[in-house]
């Protein structure tokens, strides 16, 4: 019996097609998997740049807009360039703290630094991939767990000023109300965690928002007048927070992210090419890179920073055993629709700080969980790992516990190290 063109077998697993319905019912429940994420990171750098609540609400359309213009490239692929996996694309988190220290120094240059020295750090990204599957071995799992664990930490205080209220000028900072509507809000994620079926505890954060969100309207906390204020729909403006400028110390900086960025792409390319059973050779490792780091140099264009694929996404492949590309691709699909819409931005910039706040412990300390988890798969059988671990960990967390430690040193020096991902980034390269 002869089977029809129609109905024949995809000949690689991620090129099966499931339908229209199928690719956006599981497009949907991807991007809801990691909406969490990709608006946290404008929130953060937004409300650390001083933005107001409509300019917040461009940064986060502006990094919805630019994660799905990169996991269309990434999922459906040019000419050298994608993967063609069923990969989504966001703004890292691991640049997080290391823009925020561009942001809070001197020299840094602000937003437009931060978008500057994105683009020319990840322009040099881009040059390097075709040698970057070469120097792999230097980012054994003892250098990327301590990387992200690092991030994670040097996240916590974020959380910590959003659960007290964010403003640390309004009489309201870490008031028993802020805190409460905080704690009520990361009691609700735990619940959901633990209670709710695998869906509902895959969308634990989101849902924790909202409902936290909705008991603070309900208590007159929080505000959403200003959320019909502007535009319905609009395309991202190129350039709308001004052009970008390049300092060399944030660009060393984000240098280091970038090769942080890397290490973290490639991991996702290899685990999600394992979980489909399909092959990933260096010829499709690169394609991935060069299409992580295009994105990552177009996205500062509209607003938007590093772009990289998201890890939880691919345990959601694992977890599905959706294997299709095509539904990732019409999950980018519904990201640039929602990118269009700034009054979705405006609506997530209206949630209470403190709802941030207790979403944020769960949301950062997972971060750092995940890179404990890396570090587990260290050999501990001699002494120099652990205190090469010890160290590392040490060091990273001095801005931390000190956040003056560096302001007696030069402008580019404290632009490099206040992040405290650089000085425990060094230590296990060494």
């Amino acid at each position: 019996m002869t089977t029809s063109p129609s109905t024949s077998p995809a000949k690689r697993p991620e090129d099966e097609n499931l339908g229209l319905g199928a690719n956006l019912a599981y497009g949907l429940q991807h991007v809801l998997t990691m909406y969490g994420g990709i608006v946290a990171v404008p929130l953060i750098l937004g409300q650390a740049a001083g933005l107001n609540g409509a300019e917040i609400g461009m940064l986060i359309a502006a990094s919805l807009f630019a994660g799905g213009l990169a996991t269309l490239l990434q999922t459906l692929g040019l000419p050298f360039f994608g993967c063609q996996l069923p990969l989504v694309q966001g703004v890292s988190f691991a640049g997080v703290a290391t823009m925020g220290a561009i942001l809070s120094s001197e020299g840094g240059g602000g937003l437009p630094g931060v978008l500057g020295a994105v683009m020319a750090a990840s322009l040099i990204g881009f040059l390097i991939t075709p040698v970057f599957s070469r120097i792999t071995k230097f980012f054994p799992p003892l250098v990327t767990g301590i990387v992200i664990t690092t991030i994670g930490l040097t996240l916590m205080p974020v959380a910590a000023r959003w659960v007290m209220g964010g403003n640390s000028a309004s009489p309201e900072f870490g008031s028993v109300a802020n805190i409460g509507l905080a704690g009520l809000t990361f009691a609700i994620v735990l619940l959901l965690s633990k209670l709710g079926n695998a869906t509902i505890s895959r969308l634990s954060i989101l849902l924790a928002m909202v409902l936290g969100t909705l008991i603070a309207w309900a208590l007159g906390m929080t505000d959403f007048s200003k959320v019909t204020e502007g535009a319905m729909f609009a395309f991202p403006t190129p350039f709308h927070f001004g052009m970008p400028e390049f300092h060399i110390a944030a660009i060393l900086s984000m240098c280091i992210v970038i090769m942080v960025t890397l290490v973290e792409t490639s991991a996702d390319i290899l685990a999600v090419g394992e979980i489909i059973d399909t092959k990933v050779d260096s010829k499709r490792l690169g394609n991935g890179l060069r299409a992580d780091m295009a994105s990552s140099i177009l996205a500062p264009i509209f607003g938007s920073f590093t772009q990289s694929a998201f890890a939880q996404n691919v345990g959601l492949v694992a977890v599905t055993g959706v294997k299709s590309r095509y539904v990732v691709a019409t999950g980018g699909v519904i990201l640039v629709v929602l990118g269009l819409l700034p009054v979705m931005g405006r609506v997530i910039a209206a949630v209470p700080t403190p709802v941030l706040g207790g979403a944020g412990i769960v949301l950062f300390g997972t971060v750092a969980a995940s890179g404990i988890r890396t570090l587990s798969k260290v050999s501990y059988k001699n002494n120099v790992n652990l205190i090469i671990v010890a160290a590392s960990l040490g060091f990273g967390m001095i801005p931390i516990a000190a956040p003056t430690f560096y302001h007696h040193f030069p402008n580019w020096f404290e632009t490099i190290f206040h992040s405290g991902i650089a000085p425990q980034r060094s230590w296990p390269s060494c």
